[in-house]
């Protein structure tokens, strides 16, 4: 089984991820459409890009997926440019290149930058790529001159907001992604977030969502956080949610017991034979249509988890926590105070005083 490694917000934690999941595509009858005797040879050397790639995790276990198939000279300089990456903050860029450098990369395609800080309507097909991976930094609020770069109905304050934008711009015609959002993503419901979320849905095929368990990347953030599954192969016709559960044994994942790609297999079984699951009344696996999720307001938070036990905390924990919650309240209030000066007619609310 072949595996991306995706970093928490602050990019030093892993978790696995099976890069063989992007290749569902249920309605393509395609010989590579489930995980099991998933085939390197459907993605030979295309490109999988990452615009906020940290050290580099998911981009290197891209290129440990494609290693068997350097058989030539033409392969190996395909393998060479078959990763692109971005990085916003010095160290973990540097950290990137010299990883890549040490897994035989010559010119790591990989540059220090900001991907939020270009304006979206100018991406052309060139800057478009056929595979993206991604866990954007999440629970961050943006400033306006980064928001301009957006369309108006898609200028969400939240930094994991505007990652699915650039997301969806830049992902190639019958081109694949898989994105890992924390749950405010799927329940929100502020116009950006119902943009987003419409655009996602009317312009590519958002086929599955993973729920995952909690503390996945404690003890760096405990925020609960999900992957999407979608490619650009037309707009959403069902969406298939199935809710991963805490393995036997585990209250908590933590950094003495993080989750590891075995915990992961009740998905890979389930992902080549889908199924409705309900447990208890509640849904585990369930399929919505888009019409379904479109009554809901796109309210997607679906198969979610019952029954959770109240955790208490370290202190330590519980203070980044509140931190992570109030930088979500930060960019809801910026964005209902920005909604209330325009309608004064004022610049700011500086202007007030």
């Amino acid at each position: 089984m072949n595996t991306a490694v995706a970093y928490a917000p602050n990019r030093y934690h892993r978790v696995q991820m099976n890069t063989a999941s992007l290749n569902y595509a249920p309605s393509k009858g395609c010989a590579c459409s489930s995980l099991k005797g998933y085939s390197l040879n459907c993605i030979t050397f295309r490109t999988a890009t990452d615009f906020a790639c940290g050290t580099g995790g998911f981009i290197i276990s891209w290129l440990k997926a494609l290693e068997s198939q350097k058989k030539t000279v033409e392969d190996r300089a395909a393998f060479d440019t078959s990763v692109y990456g971005i990085e916003k903050k010095q160290f973990p860029y540097m950290l990137c290149v010299t990883n890549l450098l040490l897994h035989d990369i010559d010119t790591p395609r990989v540059y220090h930058d900001n991907s939020l800080l270009k304006d979206v309507l100018d991406y052309t097909e060139d800057d478009q790529f056929d595979v993206l991976l991604m866990n954007p930094p999440y629970g961050g609020s943006e400033k306006t001159e980064v928001k301009n770069h957006f369309p108006s109905d898609l200028a969400s304050s939240e930094t994991a907001d505007l990652f699915m934008s650039v997301i969806m711009y830049r992902l190639k015609q019958n081109g694949r992604a898989a994105v890992i959002l924390p749950d405010g993503f799927l329940f929100g419901t502020d116009n950006a977030k119902v943009a987003i979320k419409k655009k996602l849905m009317s312009e590519f095929n958002l086929h599955t969502v993973i729920r995952m368990p909690h503390s996945v990347f404690a003890p760096y953030t405990s925020i609960t956080t999900n992957i999407l599954f979608f490619d650009r192969t037309g707009s959403t016709k069902e969406t298939w949610f199935y809710r991963l559960d805490m393995p036997d044994g585990y209250k908590n994942f933590s950094k003495t017991k993080p989750m590891k790609l075995e915990h992961f297999a009740p998905a890979v079984e389930w992902w080549s034979d889908r199924q409705e699951i309900t447990i208890h009344g509640f849904d585990k696996a369930k399929k919505y249509t888009v019409e379904e999720l479109a009554e809901r307001s796109y309210n997607i938070d679906l198969c979610g988890f019952p029954h959770e036990e109240e955790e208490i905390l370290p202190p330590r924990e519980l203070i980044q926590q509140y931190q992570e919650k109030r930088a979500s309240l930060n960019a809801d209030i910026d964005r209902i105070l920005e909604q209330i000066t325009s309608i004064l007619g004022i610049d700011s609310v500086e202007d007030l005083k």
